[in-house]
């Protein structure tokens, strides 16, 4: 059922995302409510968050808690960059990423060179220093003080100051996410990270560099979530340590399993959901965090995969355009 309704998706691909995108540029003005703005605004900020995760442990397979550290990196260097420095925010905003992009080439270098859990004990390691290095350096960072008054994102004098405004600054930077992702996985060095994480010995033997690979995925993955962090530090105009901890990472995480691993879309699914969620929840203040418990877990029990980690929409329509050809050479 689920793989029929999956091929419908695949059928109407085109339509649908053309008709996603014209439901989230109509939204603000559907709902021009703040509140309602704010939060889709924090949902698309989630959504490239997942987008960028996923490249890692989805489609790499490779577990990493370490995303809040990147996320942090991302937003201080924009912080720090234009408040301290003065630096236009385009400059800052690319440098953030730039510079996550940067510590994960550090961090790859002798760490994926790991195997199994280690991996991921050490980039929950990462992730406590480089909070603890943004609570204690207090010369750069103002530690548990935070960094106050982060100008609001600016590109060529347009300041993007109003709610509206700003979410369609994150929409834009959603759909070239998407589209970075996409083309990605659609190209040789995409077939290489799905090869790597079917089988990794069998990847090596074919001649496929492991290593060069996994370093290439964990460096895109870091700056793309350094830029999210430097959107976050210009969005909310304050941050301290306290926003990238290492729960920041697990709530990452459970996103991209919540919405399927490997799956693009499903990362759409999770970032809106989880956010969204505990919105809806809000009014049952006493239950909310175990009424949202009990759905996790309980989804966890259904589908361990996610909602879409068991669909693969690329061999959907590949099925399904050889169906098509095999049935045009029948009735030739």
């Amino acid at each position: 059922m689920l793989e029929k309704f999956a091929q419908k998706l695949v059928k109407h691909r085109f339509f649908l995302i053309a008709l996603a995108l014209a439901c989230a540029i109509a939204l603000p003005f559907v709902f021009p409510d703040k509140y309602v703005i704010r939060i889709a605004t924090v949902s698309l900020l989630y959504i490239m968050i997942t987008l960028s995760l996923n490249l890692m442990v989805g489609y790499l397979g490779q577990m990493s808690f370490g995303h809040a550290a990147f996320y942090g990196i991302g937003a201080y260097t924009a912080a720090i960059l234009t408040v301290t420095y003065h630096v236009p925010f385009l400059i800052a905003f690319l440098a953030a990423g730039i510079v996550a992009g940067l510590f994960g080439l550090l961090l790859g270098l002798p760490v994926l060179k790991l195997k199994g859990y280690y991996f991921t004990i050490i980039t929950m390691v990462f992730c406590e220093i480089i909070r603890v290095v943004e609570l204690n350096w207090m010369s750069l960072t103002r530690g548990p003080l935070g960094i106050m008054a982060i100008p609001k994102p600016a590109i060529f004098g347009y300041v993007f100051s109003t709610p509206l405004r700003i979410y369609f600054f994150m929409l834009v930077l959603v759909v070239l996410s998407t589209l970075a992702v996409r083309n990605l996985m659609n190209s040789r060095i995409g077939y290489a990270i799905l090869a790597i994480r079917d089988d990794e010995l069998a990847a090596e033997a074919m001649g496929i560099h492991v290593f060069r690979y996994k370093m290439i995925v964990f460096i895109i993955s870091s700056l793309m979530v350094g830029l999210a962090g430097a959107f976050y530090a210009a969005y909310t105009s304050y941050i301290d340590p306290s926003s990238f901890a290492a729960a920041q990472s697990n709530n990452m995480l459970v996103m991209v399993i919540f919405g399927g691993l490997g799956n693009t879309v499903g990362s759409f699914i999770g970032a809106i959901v989880l956010t969204v969620l505990p919105e809806l929840l809000r009014g049952m203040s006493q239950y909310r965090q175990l009424i949202y418990g009990v759905l996790l877990v309980v989804l966890m029990m259904v589908k361990p995969q996610g909602l879409l980690g068991d669909v693969n929409f690329k061999y959907i329509r590949q099925r399904m355009e050889q169906k098509k050809e095999e049935t045009e050479a029948l009735e030739k």
